[in-house]
């Protein structure tokens, strides 16, 4: 893991993106095409801002996500795909974006992305962690044995006040208890892994995921055995790191 530290989360999204973005480059000089990963969420605002005026070619990119609720409709203001579209998808002309339609036959739907990743092996994942050190909706303890490419997921406590805190529902009630998730083993398949992560309160996951040791109740402390991950922070979620 390769870890840099910014000022603040504008200039941490700024750099993340265009890391990025020389990887997606060098992924179409070598095949012609580029498959992704993007993430959602607030730490993904400035990241994905800078993503979009960046000089690729898009039309040579397949995108995936990493999860979406279960029963939600896209036109839910918390929905995933809502938050892709505007921030995303509708900024830019992909060659492919493959929504997860949580909406209906959750497992029917895991099983149908499932089989359209494992056509297009993701180049670079743009992701962040949870609170909770969640990757993706893998909160802890996570199953780090699983070879499904999305399955369907409970979440936790911590993840749903997480959703709430950031403002994405008038209650905690509002926040769905479940939801379909891209696997870790599914993320850990990306080539290369760009991980955004900012603000104060994600302080500790970050420091369990960078100084604890891997463990299935940190999800994301896998991430540290990899050499190609890069780990991008505001000086507030690097804030509790002991050792760099």
């Amino acid at each position: 893991m390769r870890i840099s530290i910014h000022e603040d989360k504008n200039d941490a999204g700024k750099q993340a993106a265009w890391k990025g973005a020389g990887l997606i480059k060098e992924a179409i000089r070598k095949k012609g095409h580029a498959n992704i990963i993007v993430a959602t969420g607030s730490s993904q605002f400035e990241m994905l801002n800078e993503l979009v005026t960046s000089n690729i070619d898009w039309s040579k990119v397949t995108a995936f996500h990493l999860d979406e609720y279960i029963g939600m409709p896209d036109t839910h203001p918390a929905s995933f795909r809502n938050y892709l579209k505007e921030r995303f998808v509708e900024r830019i002309t992909l060659k492919d974006f493959h929504y997860i339609n949580g909406e209906k036959d959750p497992e029917g739907e895991c099983n149908r992305v499932a089989k359209l990743i494992a056509e297009h092996p993701v180049d670079v994942a743009f992701i962040g962690i949870g609170e909770n050190a969640h990757l993706a909706f893998n909160d802890p303890p996570a199953d780090f044995e699983t070879e499904l490419p999305y399955l369907v997921v409970e979440l936790d406590e911590v993840c749903r006040r997480q959703q709430l805190g950031e403002g994405w529902f008038q209650s905690l009630e509002d926040v769905p208890l479940t939801a379909i998730s891209m696997s870790v083993r599914q993320i850990m398949k990306s080539g290369s892994i760009i991980c955004t992560v900012t603000e104060k309160r994600k302080a500790t996951a970050v420091k369990h995921t960078v100084e604890g040791g891997v463990s299935p109740e940190v999800p994301a402390s896998i991430l540290s055995g990899r050499k190609l991950v890069f780990l991008f922070l505001d000086r507030e979620a690097a804030s509790e790191l002991t050792r760099l």
